[in-house]
């Protein structure tokens, strides 16, 4: 399992999204795993995993 913090610009490349569509999520509160560390948003690749398997991804 990988419990590595990374970045929005990271998350959203690992994700194939623009790191806009990534604040866009948080923003719309759809459930992506963002925790604030700091003044920064950081996530972790186990849990964007789990989210995305859960298909709250899934945006209409």
């Amino acid at each position: 399992m990988n419990n590595k913090w990374i970045s929005i610009d990271e998350a959203a490349a690992y994700l194939g999204v623009k790191p806009v569509t990534v604040r866009d999520w948080i923003k719309k509160s759809t459930g992506i795993p963002a925790h604030k560390i700091g003044k920064q948003w950081k996530f972790k690749i186990s849990e964007l995993d789990t989210w995305v398997k859960s298909g709250k991804s899934a945006m209409d």
